[in-house]
């Protein structure tokens, strides 16, 4: 059974455009998953449609109203049942790489995209069971967090990418080491070399070797970040 995600969006041309090129439309078209992109503002009332409106108690920004999430979703779970119903937010867990396999293996995830200063509580109060941060930063919208949430799980779908050795020796994938450098041909160029243990041939010592730089990496990654 292929992974399916649907996502709920006020900007589904950034969504759209994305799903068309790329890792996650390769998946898509080999049915390894499926991703649905509905229109929030085919659930707006009246003739403009608006899904958004200024915030109780006064503030900056807007906010992406309750009607047409709760028609949108009431209509979806009817006929999905969803393993987990997202929203991307500050206070949500942080995603990373434990948490991306996780949700490899489930079978269908609801994502509900934010816009503007975010959408009303009462959403999240009602439907979302799970709330998740991609990172400390501000992004324009939700749709972009949608795109990285769907990208870093889709990769680990078996099938995905050509070599799945590939995903199993990405960088947060094990504890305390991360990918070590990679070179190809030319061996000389501009007078940089290849590392003479890389044309040894000795699998053994070139394993060793990216072993050894990989603990590098993962090392230089926790004093760069302990000093932010």
């Amino acid at each position: 059974m292929a992974l399916k995600i649907d996502i709920i969006s006020a900007n589904i041309n950034i969504l759209e455009s994305n799903l068309k090129h790329g890792l996650i439309s390769r998946a898509i078209k080999e049915k390894l998953i499926e991703v649905k992109v509905y229109d929030l503002r085919n659930y707006a009332d009246g003739n403009y449609k608006q899904i958004d409106d200024t915030p109780y108690g006064g503030g900056a920004g807007m906010v992406l109203k309750p009607e047409p999430f709760f028609k949108c979703i009431s209509e979806l779970i009817k006929k999905t049942d969803y393993d987990e119903i997202i929203y991307f937010s500050p206070q949500g867990y942080l995603f990373n790489q434990s948490v991306a396999n996780n949700y490899s293996l489930k079978n269908n995830i609801l994502i509900l995209a934010g816009h503007y200063k975010g959408i009303d509580q009462r959403v999240i109060d009602k439907f979302v069971t799970k709330e998740i941060s991609i990172g400390e930063y501000v992004l324009s919208c939700g749709d972009i967090a949608a795109l990285v949430f769907t990208d870093a799980i889709s990769r680990l779908i078996p099938g995905v990418l050509n070599d799945a050795q590939s995903a199993l020796s990405d960088s947060f994938q094990n504890e305390e080491i991360f990918d070590a450098p990679v070179y190809t041909k030319p061996e000389n160029y501009e007078g940089l070399n290849v590392p003479e243990i890389l044309l040894s041939g000795n699998h053994k010592l070139i394993s060793e070797w990216r072993m050894e730089k990989g603990h590098q990496n993962y090392k230089e990654y926790i004093s760069k970040n302990k000093k932010l």
